[in-house]
This record gives C-alpha cells, sequence and structure tokens, in this order.
C-alpha cells in the first residue's frame, strides 16, 4: 500500500521524502552490487598479505555468492511476513558489522566468513528493498521511473566496483572490505527515519518451514556444486552426486509448495509466460555478462599485462552510460513497453560480445574495445530495469518480497552456473606452457559461449513480443471524499470515476 507519506504531490513531482526512501533503498543495492566486484581485484594483495592459497581466495569470492544466492527465496519471503522495512534494516546493520569485520581481521576463515555473512544478509536486503519499491509506487510510470533508477544503482555498483577497487587496493585491500560499512551505516540511519513502516502479513496461512528448509538447501547446495564444479571436475562423482541431491530437494521442495496453505513461493506465479521469461532472462543476462567480465579480466591482465586500475578504467564506459541512463530508463519503458527494450538489450549484448571476438594481442582500445563497453552499456541500461518491472507488475502486495527474492535468486544462480560453464570451456581448450597467441585463442570458445547465452536470452524474450499489450488507464475525475492515496468515493453516481486499468507500460486509454 502507497504511504501517504511518500505519495507524489498533485502535479506528480516525488516529495523529498520520496527521493530519500528511494536514495536510502539504492545505496543498499549499490553496496550488494559493489561488493560481489570490487573483491576480484583484491584478491592478489589478501592472499600475499594473508598467507592464503589460491583454493582458499576463491571462498573469498564464493562465500559470499553462496549466501547471497542460497538465502535470497528465504530472504523475499520473511519481508513478507516479518514486515519489509524491518527485515531491511536489521539485515543492512548486520551488512555493515560484517564489512567492518572483514576489514579488520587477519585471518582467511574469519574472512571468509564475514563474506558469508555480508551475502547472507544481502539476501535479506536485496528483495526486501525491491518489494518496498514495488509497494510504495503505483505500478505504471511511477514505478517503472523508480525501478529503472534502482536497478541502474545495481549495474552502476557492479561496474563501479572494479574501478573502486583498483584505487583503493594500491592503498590496502583492507580500504575494500571496510567501504561499505560506514555507506551502509549512513544509510541505516537516514532508513530509520525514512523508510514507510509495513506490516506484517496477517492473513497468511502460518510459516512455511518445511519450505523454507529444503528451498534454503537446495539453492546452498546448487550455488556450491556450480562454483566448486570447474575445480573438482563436472563428470566427478561429486559434482554428479551434488546434483543428483539437488534434484531430489527440489522436487522435494516442489510437493510441498504445492501442498502447503502458506508456501514459500506460490507456484502459481510460474504460470504466467511474462514471469518465466523474466526469470530466464535474468538469468541469460547476468551468467553472459559476469562470463565476460571474468574473461575480459583475465585477457586484459593477463595477455595484455595491464594493472588493476587501467583494467577497471577501461570498464569505466559500461558503468558511466547506465549511471548517466538511470532516469530516462523509466520514461522508455512506459513508451515501448518491457518485451521490446529486453529484445533491443540481448541484441545489443549479442552484437557487443560478437564484436569482441576481434581482439588480438595489440589491440587498439578505442576501435576494438570501446564499442564493445558502450554497447554492453547500453544493453544493461535497457534489460536490468525492464526485467525487474516485468517481474514485479502484476503481482499483490503481500507478494512481491517473494516475487523480488525468486528474481535475484534467478540473476545470482544464472551468474554462478554461466560462469562456471565458460570457466570450464576456456580450461578444456588450454594448456599449460601455451604461448600467449594459444591462450588467447583458448578464451575466443569461452567467448563465444557468452554470446551463445546472449542469444539464448534473446530467443527467450521474442515470444513477449507476440503478447498483446493492456490498455492502461487513469482515473480522469475523483470524488471530493477521496484520501490521500487516491482511494475512496462518496457514492453519487453521477460524481463516479471513470477510470480504467494502469497497465505495466503506462500509457494512457480514456474510458476503457
Amino acid at each position: 500500500m502507497t504511504s501517504p507519506l511518500t505519495t507524489p504531490t498533485t502535479e506528480g513531482r516525488w516529495t523529498p521524502r520520496l527521493w530519500g526512501t528511494l536514495l536510502v533503498l539504492c545505496a543498499a543495492m549499490f553496496l550488494d552490487a559493489l561488493d560481489v566486484s570490487m573483491v576480484g581485484v583484491a584478491l592478489p594483495s589478501i592472499g600475499s598479505e594473508l598467507d592464503l592459497s589460491t583454493s582458499t581466495l576463491q571462498w573469498i569470492v564464493s562465500g559470499y555468492i553462496l549466501g547471497y544466492g542460497g538465502l535470497l527465496l528465504l530472504g523475499g519471503r520473511t519481508a513478507d511476513l516479518l514486515g519489509r522495512r524491518q527485515v531491511f534494516l536489521v539485515a543492512l546493520g548486520v551488512f555493515a558489522l560484517a564489512s567492518l569485520l572483514g576489514g579488520l581481521v587477519d585471518s582467511g576463515p574469519l574472512l571468509i566468513a564475514s563474506r558469508f555473512i555480508k551475502g547472507l544478509s544481502a539476501a535479506f536486503t536485496a528483495p526486501a528493498g525491491l518489494s518496498i519499491i514495488t509497494t510504495t509506487f503505483a505500478e505504471g510510470p511511477l514505478r517503472n521511473r523508480a525501478l529503472s533508477i534502482y536497478t541502474t544503482c545495481a549495474a552502476t555498483g557492479f561496474s563501479m566496483g572494479l574501478v573502486l577497487s583498483g584505487l583503493l587496493t594500491e592503498a590496502s585491500w583492507r580500504l575494500t572490505m571496510l567501504l561499505p560499512a560506514p555507506i551502509a551505516l549512513l544509510a541505516l540511519l537516514v532508513g530509520l527515519k525514512l523508510l514507510p513502516r509495513s506490516e506484517r502479513e496477517k492473513d497468511h496461512n502460518g510459516y512455511d518451514i518445511p519450505g523454507a528448509i529444503l528451498g534454503t538447501a537446495s539453492m546452498l547446495l546448487l550455488v556450491f556444486t556450480v562454483v566448486q564444479a570447474p575445480e573438482v571436475g563436472w563428470a566427478s562423482t561429486r559434482t554428479l552426486l551434488s546434483f543428483l541431491a539437488v534434484a531430489v530437494l527440489l522436487t522435494v521442495f516442489v510437493r510441498v509448495e504445492r501442498r502447503s496453505a502458506g508456501p514459500l513461493i506460490r507456484l502459481g506465479v510460474l504460470r504466467s509466460g511474462s514471469q518465466i521469461r523474466a526469470q530466464l532472462g535474468a538469468m541469460a543476462f547476468f551468467g553472459s555478462y559476469v562470463g565476460f567480465q571474468f574473461l575480459v579480466t583475465l585477457y586484459m591482465q593477463s595477455l595484455l599485462g595491464w594493472s588493476a586500475l587501467h583494467t577497471a578504467l577501461a570498464f569505466l564506459p559500461a558503468g558511466a552510460l547506465v549511471a548517466l541512463s538511470s532516469t530516462k530508463v523509466g520514461a522508455v519503458v512506459d513508451r515501448f513497453g518491457t518485451p521490446r527494450l529486453i529484445a533491443v538489450g540481448f541484441v545489443l549484448m549479442v552484437v557487443g560480445y560478437a564484436l569482441f571476438l576481434r581482439i588480438s594481442l595489440d589491440p587498439g582500445y578505442a576501435a576494438v574495445i570501446l564499442p564493445t563497453m558502450l554497447l554492453i552499456g547500453a544493453a544493461c541500461a535497457l534489460i536490468f530495469p525492464s526485467l525487474n518491472i516485468q517481474a514485479t507488475n502484476g503481482v499483490d502486495d503481500h507478494e512481491q518480497g517473494m516475487v523480488s527474492g525468486l528474481l535475484n535468486t534467478s540473476v545470482q544462480v544464472g551468474g554462478a552456473l554461466f560462469l562456471a560453464v565458460v570457466t570450464a570451456v576456456v580450461t578444456a581448450n588450454s594448456s599449460a606452457g601455451s604461448s600467449p597467441q594459444a591462450v588467447l585463442d583458448s578464451y575466443r570458445p569461452g567467448l563465444i559461449v557468452v554470446t551463445g547465452i546472449a542469444v539464448a536470452g534473446l530467443l527467450i524474450t521474442l515470444p513477449g513480443l507476440r503478447t498483446r499489450r493492456p490498455r492502461p488507464t487513469v482515473v480522469v475525475a475523483r470524488s471530493a471524499g477521496n484520501d490521500s492515496m487516491g482511494n475512496g468515493s462518496t457514492g453519487n453516481e453521477s460524481e463516479r470515476e471513470d477510470s480504467v486499468r494502469e497497465g505495466s507500460e503506462g500509457r494512457v486509454a480514456i474510458g476503457d
């Protein structure tokens, strides 16, 4: 329900409190995404100072992904049941404390533990924050604009993490761990004042404890298996048995959810073709980008000999383009609709990835690398907000947390799964002691796989283009007795509101 404290003015302008609310939520999402990408550049310095092996260093990254991806389903539903504001603020506080711990520890296991706790807390802030937006801003142009800014902050955080890490690591890797702490603390203090209070879901049918256990266990095991598969082997007994266990857990989970009176995930929401395309599109979008970023980072640092900062700056045009588009994408969604924008975005990604296949051992940045970065930036600006809008439109308020958790789970699982696939392809085509040209040649199959994942995302999106767009509507007359949220009626037939449904694309049709 829209809070009267955050309702836009009658002229459609957002109040300062509304902007402040969105800023707090954007700060948390920015930090979540920042933490995913920022630690990578700092790993060599961490390993050197703490005397950690390569396999231990991997868990500094994987620990965060495991906590984040494994608990998102639980985090989303918890926000619905216990109150979005409460869950968001508590988790944000835990995130700040874990960030402080990560910057002060002198032990590898403690650092990994702090990363897991940060991932766990992000698994609660991300769906809670997204559902606060979708229940504060009415579906249509207002929500589209808010989500475009919110998701742009996430994409910007992921891109800027590389740049900030490159700068901070020059001084100390500990600064990369400590940076989120004061930002999260400031967002927490402001959030206590500004975030709209949310009631717990009153009419739920109890807590789905078996579903929560099975859902969390299956996601944790799936992410763990995918992360470890490149190291232990995709065809190893351990990997195969782990995937079998995941399949069994998910099967039991589905059976439990179908019989539960208050399920962790209402399976009926996945009967919507639009919802399924949003979830699968999110997997393809983030999976292809993570795989691309991984290969490009290796290419620039290992083959071209670029510094961490030089590599980070090479990605900067993409991040800058995403940031500059933050306030514009919502209006574009209103005009053209999410399926069109997602399809155009995937086309841009496919072209950008394909162009990067021209790389050599002596590339010209402006001619070879920059066009891809600009295309990828434009694609991210179009796809990510559109996926969030498509996934949350038409969903009841009491299920917004659930859908938000499901979407974020798709993003994280897609990233972990497709990164592991790309890594396996590159490893299979490389050999010890290879020449630089041979190493470069081993990267090309991985880039082809990345391009193929983007093509799959485009194909998933295309059926949505055939779906007839709904005729949205607006209230063209409002009776004098309405409250601040636009509800209420005098009951006088002559003053009856001539209103129609507000469609997800935000066009206006009077007298539906």
